[in-house]
């Protein structure tokens, strides 16, 4: 049964998020695109005719204590606006969408709607999603070229594990396990997962840390973490242009599905909470389409027939 208005619901959903450790910064993104949203829908519902447009001035004295039942049209509508007036590009828009999204699950689930309009939002296309990244052979060339040992361990660690920079510089040599070859990570919102390494980096990693057992496992300024634009500058250096440390943790993982063909492991390494974020760096293998065309295709194995 439909009940409550944006206020009352916003909050609950704001616990929610912090609840499940999402970063101040994420649930303060989330609350201002749903407050914006509800005062749309206010706007809809008293500025009278047929306007489905409205300056930002005006949404942003508009009240928000209005039903969060709406309609996906109304959603739509809004979207629809936002490109108009703000001129947002469709990544942008992507976030937003995907915000409202986890919003109206949240209500579905505790029954403050009995439907969800997200469920008929189209998403705007992304032109070039696609990233450009290296593939394993290119990676390994780019490691094998940095001379300076803690450079070269920087590289490779990403691409031996995945992680992000920001997991990276945060390493502390308590979090590695020599004997289990694996590495104790804290991910986005906190949450701890762990990756897995390969004997060779291990090797590297205990040349590099010496006889400290404590610790930052990359050591900054005054004894600090290093901070990622340290890694930033590393890879400007040796890197390609274009090439990222996002780029590499892209590798790895278009790699280890490559191989492997578990996308659920790929996620879990990941550290990504939801499957779709992880399909984005995947890429079909050009040998696998190839043999599929072969043995499925008709014109490519002789059958001109139906």
């Amino acid at each position: 049964m439909d009940s409550g208005f944006f206020p009352e619901w916003l909050d609950r959903y704001v616990g929610y998020l912090r609840m499940r450790n999402y970063s101040p910064r994420t649930v303060r993104s989330y609350e201002q695109t749903v407050r914006h949203f509800a005062r749309y829908v206010f706007l809809r519902q008293h500025a009278g005719g047929d306007r489905r447009s409205f300056g930002p001035d005006e949404v942003d004295g508009a009240r928000c204590d209005v039903c969060v039942a709406v309609s996906t049209a109304i959603v739509t509508d809004y979207f629809s606006s936002l490109a108009e007036q703000y001129e947002y590009k469709p990544k942008t828009l992507h976030r937003m969408i995907s915000t409202l999204a986890s919003f109206y699950s949240y209500l579905y689930a505790q029954g403050g709607v009995s439907v969800n309009p997200m469920l008929g939002v189209e998403r705007p296309r992304i032109k070039n999603q696609d990233l450009k990244y290296l593939k394993h052979s290119q990676v390994v060339r780019l490691i094998n070229s940095i001379d300076d040992p803690a450079d070269r361990l920087i590289v490779r660690l990403i691409y031996a594990t995945g992680v992000r920079v920001s997991e990276l510089c945060n390493m502390n040599i308590e979090d590695i396990d020599f004997e289990e070859h694996t590495i104790r990570v804290t991910g986005k919102g906190d949450k701890i997962r762990v990756v897995f390494v390969d004997e060779a980096t291990l090797s590297e990693i205990d040349r590099h840390i010496g006889h400290r057992i404590m610790g930052p496992l990359f050591v900054g300024q005054q004894g600090h973490h290093i901070s990622p634009r340290t890694i930033q500058r590393i890879f400007r250096k040796y890197a390609p242009p274009g090439i990222t440390p996002h780029k590499i943790r892209h590798s790895y993982a278009s790699e280890l599905y490559r191989r492997s063909k578990n996308l659920r492991v790929v996620q879990e390494n990941l550290g990504h909470s939801s499957i779709k974020t992880t399909e984005v760096y995947l890429h079909t293998d050009l040998d696998e389409r190839r043999a599929v065309y072969r043995e499925f295709f008709p014109l490519s194995n002789g059958n001109s027939g139906p």
